[in-house]
């Protein structure tokens, strides 16, 4: 703390403008992490913490088959070698590595706690164990034999690989996972067999399209399992850009428990998905009753994945209850694809399916002239030492005379015999006791079988067509090692459509079917209240505010809003505020124009008639199902232009209309006069000389129409009596019958469910 501030020497100090200091370095980080850390390599579908890491076992020999060593051990050879990173770091790519639940192929056979599908962590690396699997010995297979490039490690001391030799497509058989600085890149894993079959068609058709590799590589074949339910044209689209994403479902099925009840059984789960977590999830939405045809759920789960879920009753549809599960928890999840990698190992890019494997057969193919010419130029210098070894033999006691009278025999054997350096070299290295056995006939069978293998090195190295078939034979090993008859090389992930269900009927699964009173208020606050109250008397509404609707509806229900607008809205029950208080604006709800009011508040039944009308007296009829808006902007229906509004709205519930103006005229008149559409301005329904429509009803021959004035009393005209008032549509009418209300509406129709006690009922 008491150490002396040194101010900066004025001759050393630099101005550098902080913007291009800025973008230099950010550039520098950024490209430091889209190269060394986030993208793997499309030759061999690694990052580089991952190749140090199987480079590093290798050096440790802990190949398949040798002894378990420490993970400690592992983690600090790769860190002081290779990786100058955090050790926890290390050891994080390390296990994942192992975790047959998150690697299709694991690269790492561990020993110890490596944690597990349900989201414990591993135990910390001085209690585990690994060793290479018999897929990291394919992708390190060739790598002493100058197969790939090394370069030096970070401190200069050692050579590290640029790539690994990678025997089979890792890219996609394991995939990869990276979030670097501007891109990502989200590769799931796929089968190793299928991706073999789709090179080995690759390598004869050079030129094909990703979309015809999909009949050898259908998707996905994630270690966890599950069924993809996404149609094939998506699947397709998905592959031939790079980037797309699949929609997993758990596989589930069921079991009859007797007496005609079932239980269903999910037996695997979408990839990724922490199963305590999921569980925990399910539990909540259970409790908070927002899976009503969920009774209960147990997780069995051993060491296979056994989640049980319990029907609320017999009757439950178990697909639709799937459908619920599916649509609030993890059991449906979407694994993304973006195929973002290291093209040559320098350029990012996003590729399709077909030229990842292009580039992967194009680094196979690399890799056996890098190993042939390796193996060339080794027999060419066994070749020459067996020469040497057959002028020793053939003359064997004037080799021991020059050696043992010479001071300098090298130079005295090359000049005599005419040797090169190596052959001296290899000739007076030979031990004495190897004499005995040297024998021409040895020496010339060696030679002669080097020679073969030499021609037929050279003739490969000649014809691009023997490199194919050569590469070719190198796949169908691979295939048959990882074929659909192993037990790792068996699919795991199968296809499937999502099955169709009513939309409507999958909401009302995610809601516990109860009993419930709309209440809306003269100002457009809205409630649900518990259970069916007929008696509203004692509802409080805000000061200068009271009732204006009210129905019974239940927690399923769609609840239908007509405005001045001519826009019909939807608000689901479920979503209303309870009655506890005031409510809420019905604006929230919906996208309300503001200078708009509410017309109508009713419930949604289905199948209905209704009639609407403007101000002016337009209007016709419309089914109710012409009227469910899907989004909060609502659904236009009734035409009008400023400054004709929406003024009614009624069921239809009979053969007659009755319409009444401002003026109180009144027109009776047959329904079949009035068009059924779905969307319009109408027709003229009564004409006006004064004001406009007021409202509108519609009444059955035999009860006549009937009327609630203000002191609640009811009146009912037959239709002998209303003769007077019978016409035609669009005309003009006459005065209203005695007794009619001085507000000119008929009382409020019965939106609801004919049960409801609407204002004024």
């Amino acid at each position: 703390m008491n150490e002396k501030v040194i101010p900066p020497v004025p001759d050393r100090v630099q101005e550098i403008a902080l913007r291009e200091a800025l973008e230099e370095r950010y550039l520098a980080y950024a490209l430091s992490t889209i190269m060394h850390r986030a993208l793997p390599d499309a030759r061999d579908g690694l990052k580089p913490v991952h190749r140090r890491i199987l480079y590093g076992m290798r050096l440790l020999r802990l190949d398949p088959g040798a002894a378990f060593k420490k993970s400690a051990k592992i983690v600090g050879d790769v860190m002081g070698n290779f990786h100058p990173h955090g050790d926890q770091a290390i050891y994080d790519a390390l296990v994942r590595l192992a975790q047959d639940f998150a690697s299709r192929y694991p690269l790492v056979d561990g020993q110890g706690n490596f944690g597990n599908v349900d989201g414990d962590n591993p135990a910390a690396y001085r209690y585990t164990e690994a060793r290479l699997t018999e897929a990291a010995r394919l992708l390190l297979d060739g790598i002493d034999e100058d197969a790939v490039d090394f370069r030096p490690t970070y401190d200069g001391v050692s050579q590290e690989p640029v790539v690994l030799s990678a025997a089979f497509p890792n890219l996609l058989a394991n995939g990869a996972q990276g979030i670097a600085v501007g891109m990502a890149t989200a590769i799931p894993p796929h089968n190793i067999a299928e991706l073999c079959d789709a090179a080995l068609y690759l390598i004869d058709q050079p030129k094909a399209r990703s979309r015809t590799l999909l009949k050898f590589v259908p998707g996905p074949d994630f270690p966890t399992g599950g069924l993809v339910v996404d149609p094939p044209e998506v699947i397709a689209e998905a592959y031939s850009t790079g980037r797309g994403s699949f929609r997993v479902r758990a596989r589930w099925k069921i079991e009859e428990t007797g007496h005609g009840t079932y239980q269903v059984v999910v037996t695997q789960i979408p990839w990724q998905v922490q199963k305590m977590r999921l569980v925990e999830r399910i539990a909540e939405l259970i409790n908070e009753k927002k899976l009503p045809l969920v009774a209960d759920m147990r997780d069995e789960s051993a060491e296979d994945v056994r989640i049980v879920f319990e029907p609320r009753s017999r009757s439950v549809d178990p697909a639709l209850m799937m459908e619920s599960l599916f649509k609030l928890t993890e059991l449906e999840s979407r694994v993304p694809l973006n195929i973002n990698v290291l093209v040559r190992g320098r350029i990012p890019k996003v590729v399709g399916l077909a030229e990842a494997l292009s580039e992967w057969l194009a680094h196979r193919r690399e890799v056996l002239l890098r190993r042939s010419r390796h193996r060339l130029a080794e027999i060419e210098h066994r070749l020459e030492v067996l020469g040497g070894y057959l002028v020793a033999y053939l003359n064997i006691d004037k080799v021991i005379k020059i050696i043992r009278k010479e001071d300098e025999p090298k130079p005295v054997l090359m000049t005599t015999f005419k040797l090169s350096d190596i052959q001296a070299d290899a000739i007076l290295n030979m031990r004495l006791r190897n004499l005995r056995r040297l024998e021409e006939i040895e020496i010339r069978q060696e030679d002669k079988a080097l020679r073969a293998e030499k021609k037929s090195i050279e003739d490969l190295l000649r014809s691009e067509k023997s490199q194919w078939k050569t590469i070719a034979e190198q796949i169908r090993d691979v295939r048959n090692s990882f074929g659909p008859k192993t037990p790792l090389g068996k699919r795991r992930t199968d296809f499937a459509e999502a099955p169709a269900h009513d939309e409507a009927a999958i909401e009302e699964a995610l809601v516990e079917r109860e009993p419930i009173t709309v209440v809306v208020s003269e100002k457009g606050w809205i409630r649900a209240l518990r259970g069916q109250v007929a008696d509203l008397s004692s509802l409080a509404f805000k000061a200068d505010d009271g009732l204006d609707h009210a129905f019974f509806a239940e927690t399923t229900s769609k609840i239908l809003v007509f405005a001045t607008n001519g826009r019909c809205y939807t608000i689901e029950a479920a979503k209303l505020p309870g009655g506890r208080g005031h409510g809420e604006p019905v604006r929230l709800f919906i996208e309300l124009e503001q200078q708009a009011e509410i017309v109508a508040v009713f419930r949604y039944q289905g199948g209905r008639k209704l009639i609407v009308a403007s101000k002016q007296g337009r209007g016709f009829v419309v089914p109710e199902d012409e009227c469910v808006a899907n989004t909060r902007k609502g659904k236009q229906v009734l035409n009008v232009k400023p400054p004709d509004t929406a003024r009614v709205l009624a069921p239809v519930e009979g053969e007659l209309v009755a319409a009444i103006g401002e003026n109180r005229k009144m027109v009776i008149f047959p329904l079949d006069q009035v068009p059924e559409m779905a969307r319009g301005r109408g027709v003229r329904l009564q004409r006006h000389k004064d004001g406009g429509l007021s409202d509108i009803r519609t009444f059955e021959v035999e009860k006549g129409l009937s009327w609630t004035d203000s002191a609640g009393r009811v009146f009912n005209l037959s239709l002998k009596e209303l003769t007077d008032w019978r016409g035609n549509r669009a005309d003009a009418g006459r005065l209203a019958p005695k007794g009619f209300p001085k507000n000119n509406k008929f009382g409020n129709a019965p939106m609801g469910n004919g049960k409801g006690a609407d204002k004024g009922e």
